[in-house]
């Protein structure tokens, strides 16, 4: 299958090989002294150096042809292929590798699934393996980007096989270029065939777009334009009724604008609404079309439209009190809305669920409201993480206003320590390096008994978690748990950096029986070292333990100034043991159905070791002015005394603004009263005392209350009106949104030149980046990602000026706005050639499995590309060699040597080898003579063992002779006189009658033997 060759990448460098035969013309003189042989060396080994250091020079390529060929099968997963299609791809893999591909020829496939990204589903293997049976990536289906797969599967070729792509989609693409990622794979040599998906004929009605003004006046008439666009099955497609409704949100309210019945033919459909609205605010439309007939819709996800309307008017903000103070702060509204701020009050039981909500404000007011304000275990009055993500984000990237007010409830008093709105204030919740200022001590005892294993022991371990974070760096932190015996799961220590305690109870698991005594136990013994101001203990039961004297160890905590607050999960725990501990330990007694409220709780509870941070002096502080800020303008006199606030720490930020501190406590880091600075494009402030409830008692009198309080929101709020000359819009184009800010001045320059800002919301609370370019005079336009579904919220400031903001909402995925197959754009990938070879195919039968077997025409192994070579460059090895040459040449000129010497060894070696062949021949005479000898010496003793009982001693010395004979090499000794000769006949004999003894016999047959070897 392989094939090597040879081939010069700079063939022209070959020359000089040319100039070889001046080194045999010249060397034949300059060499002459060497002699012969030596001179015939040296000049061939000179000849090898110059052919290798040419041939480096002319980049010698040592080639290899490879005849196989490697498939990468491309699958579209995306949602606008119907599921039956989707799996259906794999069986069409599965046919074409059976019918076509050949392991032999070491052909390869291997299998890439693909939506809004690609996954490798097989590398490239042999042929012969078996292919996936499903697709195991997780891929997320929302949107298709066909470029994106084209460019995996090119990234995965071997670098010794032909290379295609099979194609198998639909070519609806929202996402990429697919074309222009072809083009880059074909000219890289690799081939593209296509297999169409084509979707099935349905009837299909999608809701396209609202098309609504993003900014009117209040009062001012507009048209609301409902696009519909009905996709027949066929050309005899019947019209599909059914009703079109329209509602508009604002302010929690929902109104119905419009609903009629609607019989909608083949093709687009506009319905027009009047409206005119006479209230500022932010206002949501929502369409939404329902046929009469289900089934005669083929994808109801696409049934529905959002779009967003404002109105400008008078300053709006949100007021949120604490759900459990109703009323506390109606004087502060009362007094706003008199400065013409509009003012919605609500309270913490009745939050927002949606950042679209909070568009209609231009300022969040939280009023001595803590994170967590429940009345009860399944109360939802409090602040979920989500909702702290949207009012951050709303800041930071929608301009919107942040005011925190202070109380007994607020800041880290009130449980908002370590998060995200923590981060938008301009004050640390935490105080730091002020030993004077007490801390708590927190001690939380877990059951953690078999009972408790799952969500029960997952969500407490969670609460305690979250208490723990929201607790300050210098408080004290204990973590007990029991089942029939207590563990420390975390010992008393400074809570720090918190991170050591949330592992550590995170790594708690479930154990066996239960003694909550023991546990509570454990838990006082650790507060009893605390030398915290404040101690607090959560005790968190779901079953019944043994009885113990529980009324006296809480009553002997009390006396150590330790409370107590129960917890029972279920109905199953001791209720009324839990209820006691919690009326005579001082604190809350919590009855918990679901475990899901266990969070909340535990961040109620933590505000208790949080109480050192309310400071309130024994005799009234009078704030003093640290800064001419915009919010203390006009107030001549300075500000009343206030008998209390909640201590925080300035933040280290250049950005930050103190306009009022308190002269207590003596740390003046701590002391901030009004604190202000800029975060992203929106103003936060932070107020530590009170408006007057308690701590600020003599500002209600105040002459100059209306103007500080006024002003506060006011700084905060974001700038209305200020951008009435540009005209925002939003529009969503396939997987992105197009921003566009159009100048609408009638008089004067546009802002042409002007920088342009835009920032984007996305439905994830990410902020989103949007770059704005100049189009056309007067016209900037910037896109963002919309790859989620959900609201997208961009605010446009357009010289220097106001905020113009604007939103709109990706209600579906635009997979389901394909209806037909793109076969325009899969003809034009197919017919690409690839890099001298043909273009690639379309396999119009599409994923028919049978036309697979059928027809050789969808043959995505046939053999027509180029044979692939792959090239390994020889020019070090040349180096190498020829160096390794030189010095061989070297040595021939250089040193003088005798070959005589060759002959002497080599006739030294024929004498050794004849002389070996000798020696075995006279071994192999001796090996017979000793086999002759053990063959008499055994004959002569079998003679000697038939003398019989009397003649046994001469056996025996028959035997012990002929070992001797059959040892001895010469011949035997003995009665033989020699006559003068030495020779064996002359020998004399033995007298008559000593031959029929056995030693004559012995001696007789040596004889004859010596005589058969002399011969």
């Amino acid at each position: 299958m392989f094939q090597h060759s040879v081939a010069f990448d700079r063939p022209e460098y070959l020359a000089l090989l040319g100039s070889i035969p001046l080194f045999w013309i010249m060397g034949r003189r300059s060499l002459a002294g060497l002699g012969r042989a030596r001179r015939l060396a040296a000049l061939t080994l000179r000849t090898l150096v110059a052919a290798a250091l040419v041939a480096a020079l002319a980049d010698m390529q040592l080639r290899q042809r490879s005849d196989g060929l490697t498939v990468i099968y491309v699958l579209d997963q995306s949602l606008s292929i119907p599921a039956p299609q989707r799996r259906a791809m794999l069986d069409y893999v599965r046919a074409t590798l059976e019918e076509h591909a050949d392991p032999s020829r070491e052909d390869r496939f291997g299998v890439v699934a693909f939506a809004r990204e690609a996954e490798v589903e097989a590398p490239p293997t042999s042929a012969g393996s078996q292919s996936p049976a499903r697709i195991e990536s997780l891929i997320d289906a929302e949107s298709t980007d066909i470029g994106s797969a084209l460019r995996r599967a090119r990234a995965m070729f071997p670098r010794n096989a032909a290379r295609r792509i099979v194609l198998i989609t639909d070519g609806n693409e929202n996402a990429g270029d697919a074309h222009r990622e072809a083009r880059a794979a074909t000219d890289a040599g690799v081939s593209i065939d296509v297999v169409p998906v084509y979707l099935p004929p349905r009837s299909e009605i999608s809701v396209e777009k609202i098309d609504a003004p993003p900014q009117v006046r209040k009062g001012q008439p507009f048209s609301l334009r409902i696009v519909l666009f009905h996709q027949g099955a066929g050309d005899g497609a019947k019209p599909i009724a059914g009703r079109v409704q329209a509602v508009r949100k604002a302010a929690g309210r929902q109104t119905t604008i419009a609903e009629d019945a609607v019989t909608l033919g083949l093709g687009k459909h506009v319905l027009t609404v009047r409206q005119q609205l006479d209230e500022a605010d932010f206002y949501t439309y929502e369409a939404r079309f329902v046929p009469d007939d289900a089934g005669a819709d083929g994808t109801p996800q696409n049934n529905e439209a959002t779009a967003f309307t404002s109105v400008q008017g008078l300053g709006r903000v949100l007021l949120i009190e604490n759900s459990e103070r109703r009323g506390e702060f109606d004087r502060l509204a009362d007094r706003l809305r008199a400065q013409d701020i509009d003012v919605t009050l609500t309270a913490t039981d009745r939050l927002f669920g949606s950042v679209a909500e909070l568009q209609r404000y231009d300022a969040v007011l939280l009023a001595n409201v803590s994170r967590s304000s429940v009345d009860d275990a399944d109360s939802s009055a409090s602040f979920s993480d989500e909702q702290i993500e949207m009012l951050v984000q709303n800041t930071r990237e929608m301009g919107c206003g942040l005011v925190m007010l202070g109380g007994p409830d607020t800041f880290g008093a009130g449980g908002w320590a370590n998060t995200k709105l923590e981060q938008a204030m301009p004050v640390d919740f935490q105080i730091e390096a002020s030993e004077a200022i007490p801390v708590g001590a927190l001690s939380i005892v877990l059951d953690r008994s078999g009972s408790m294993q799952g969500e029960k022991l997952a969500m407490s371990k969670a609460a305690a978690i979250e208490a723990v974070r929201a607790m300050g760096r210098r408080d004290y932190i204990s973590v007990v748990a029991f089942d029939e015996v207590p563990t420390r799961v975390a010992p008393l220590q400074r809570v720090g950096n918190n991170a050591w305690a949330a592992r550590r109870i995170d790594q708690l698991g479930p154990g066996g029986g239960t003694n909550m005594y023991l546990g509570m136990a454990e838990g006082f013994a650790e507060l009893r070292m605390a030398p915290a101001a404040v101690k607090h203990m959560i005790v968190l039961a779901d079953g019944q333990t043994p009885p113990a004297n529980f009324g006296k160890l809480v009553r002997d905590m009390r006396s150590a100034n330790v409370t107590v607050t129960a917890v029972a999960v279920g109905q199953d725990a001791n209720v009324a043991l839990m209820r006691d501990v919690a009326a005579t330990g001082g604190g809350k007694f919590y009855l918990v159905r679901n475990p899901r409220g266990l969070p909340r709780i535990f961040m109620r509870e933590v505000r208790r070791v949080a109480q050192p941070l309310v400071f309130e002096p024994q005799t009234p502080q009078t704030p003093f002015a640290v800064a001419d800020h915009e919010i203390l303008r006009g107030l001549e006199g300075g500000v009343p005394p206030i008998r209390g606030m909640v201590l925080t720490s300035v933040k280290e930020n250049p950005l930050v603004e103190v306009a009022l501190r308190s002269p207590q406590p003596v740390d003046q880091k701590n002391a901030a009263v009004l604190a202000a600075w800029t975060y992203g494009l929106g103003r936060a402030v932070a107020f530590t005392t009170d408006a007057g409830s308690r701590w600020a008692s003599a500002w209600t009198e105040w002459e100059g209350y209306d103007r500080f309080f006024g002003q506060m929101v006011r700084w905060a709020m974001r700038p209305t009106g200020a951008n009435a000359d540009v005209a925002v819009t939003a529009e969503r184009r396939g997987e992105q949104i197009e921003v566009v800010a159009t100048s609408t001045a009638e008089v004067g320059e546009p802002f042409d030149g002007q920088a342009v800002a835009a920032r984007a919301l996305g439905p994830d609370f990410e902020p989103i980046p949007i770059a704005m370019s100049q189009s056309a005079p007067g016209r900037w336009t910037g896109r963002l990602p919309a790859k989620q579904q959900g609201s997208y919220f961009m605010a446009v400031q357009a010289g220097g000026g106001g905020l113009v903001r604007t939103g709109i909402n990706v209600g579906y995925s635009a997979e389901y706005r394909d209806r037909e197959t793109n076969l325009a754009l899969l003809e034009s990938v197919a017919g690409l050639s690839a890099r001298d070879g043909l273009p690639g195919k379309l396999y119009r039968q599409g994923l028919d499995v049978d036309a697979v077997h059928e027809t050789n025409a969808n043959d995505p192994y046939r053999r027509d590309l180029p044979p692939f070579w792959s090239s390994q460059s020889a020019w070090p090895w040349l180096v190498v060699a020829g160096s390794c040459l030189f010095w061989f040449d070297v040595f021939a000129r250089r040193v003088q040597f005798d070959l005589a010497w060759l002959g002497t060894l080599a006739t030294r070696w024929r004498d050794d080898a004849a002389g070996r062949r000798a020696g075995a021949d006279d071994g192999q005479a001796m090996a017979r003579l000793r086999a002759r000898k053990r063959e008499v010496a055994e004959q002569l003793v079998g003679q000697g063992a038939g003398y019989g009982p009397g003649r046994r001693e001469t056996a025996t010395s028959s035997a012990a002779a002929a070992e001797v004979f059959a040892a001895s090499p010469g011949p035997p000794p003995g009665p033989t006189r020699p006559t003068g000769t030495g020779s064996s006949d002359e020998m004399a004999t033995l007298p008559e009658g000593e031959t029929d003894t056995p030693t004559g016999r012995l001696l007789k047959a040596k004889r004859d033997l010596w005589r058969e070897r002399q011969a």
